[in-house]
This record gives C-alpha cells, structure tokens and sequence, in this order.
C-alpha cells in the first residue's frame, strides 16, 4: 500500500468521524443531508459484501467494518436519535434520479456479469454522485457550519489522494481500472466549487 492510499483511508475515515462527533456532540444533525448519508450506507453496503467471500488483511476488513458501522451509526442518529432536529424540508434531492441510472450502468458498463461484481460496480458509480445532495442541501440553503464544511474537505481530499494513487499504482504496479478511475475523476470535479469556497472564505 502506497502513501496516497493509506492518507486517503485515513482522510476518508477522519470525514466520517468528523461527522459523527459533530451530531453526537450538538445533539443535533441540522445542515446534514439524511439522503446523502443513506446513500453512502448504500454504497458501504454493496461494495463490502466481499467480507463474506474473501480475506484480504486485517487491515482492509477493519476499514471496512468500520466505513459500514459508521455509515449506518450516522444515518440512526439522523433519523432516529436526532430526528427532531433534521431539516427534512431542505433535504429534497431526488435521489431516485441517482440511483436508477447508476443501477442501469452497473449493468451495462462492468468488469464482470455477476452479482458481486455488479453490486461493486454500483458502489463505485454512486459514491461519485452520493454527496450531491449534502452540496445541493447547501446550495438551497446558502450556508453550512464549519464542521460540515470539514466533513466536506476530508471527503474531497480523500478522493484526490486516490485519484493520486491510481495514477501511482499505474507507474509503479502497471494497475490501471477505468471504472474507478472514471468515477473518482466524476466525484473529485463535483467537489472542485465546494474547495474553492472551503479555501477562499478559510482565508
């Protein structure tokens, strides 16, 4: 494992903590968007269903249990725990306008027809889109608390390091996959506007 993958992980991991300390702490999950946590749960779920298949270090299942955990520990607080203080009436993405055409391109655009492959394929693209409802949360309501805007930076980083790792790997491993190349491109554009502000109101 190269050091762009493991400061990913690590970049990745701090943005869900982040998120959770952050609602466990107000007591309150005002400015997050329920859709685009649900989503990633979705995403969670069906990219690590290979823990029932194949090992590949303690390592990796650790990150794995942990990305699944976390993911479904969020979106309890949001829509249980914490219900009373989610702005439902700001969260109105469609997600449905996501979600059926990932499923349609897992389909037609994968590394193998089989249900595993399928279902990773799937993740893969909607990890891409998943956070376009927090961003059109934000859009609609014109403003976020910083510590939503932390959340936000460490998910960006996490997928520059990765597209900075897939580049690694290609030089060094002769590793190249489009999909996930294709959709960690997809995502990092979608956080471009999102570091801009991050960085001009920082100053």
């Amino acid at each position: 494992m190269n050091i762009f993958r493991l400061t990913g992980d690590l970049s990745h991991l701090a943005a869900i903590i982040i998120l959770l300390l952050k609602i466990w702490k107000s007591r309150s999950c005002a400015g997050i968007s329920g859709k685009s946590q649900l989503l990633f749960a979705l995403v969670f779920t069906t990219r690590y269903l290979d823990l029932f298949t194949s090992f590949i270090s303690l390592y990796n299942t650790s990150m794995k249990l942990i990305y699944i955990a976390c993911s479904y520990a969020t979106v309890y607080l949001i829509y249980m725990k914490f219900k009373a203080t989610y702005d439902g009436n700001h969260d109105t993405f469609r997600v449905e306008f996501l979600i059926v055409p990932v499923g349609g391109l897992s389909f037609l655009v994968n590394h193998d027809f089989s249900p595993l492959e399928i279902l990773w394929t799937f993740s893969i693209y909607l990890e891409s889109v998943a956070i376009l409802p927090q961003l059109f949360m934000i859009s609609k309501t014109g403003e976020a608390e910083t510590i939503t805007t932390h959340y936000l930076f460490f998910l960006g980083l996490y997928r520059a390091l990765y597209l900075v790792n897939w580049i690694w790997r290609y030089y060094f491993e002769g590793f190249f996959d489009l999909i996930a190349v294709v959709a960690g491109v997809v995502q990092t554009v979608l956080y471009c506007d999102f570091f801009y502000l991050y960085v001009t109101k920082g100053e």
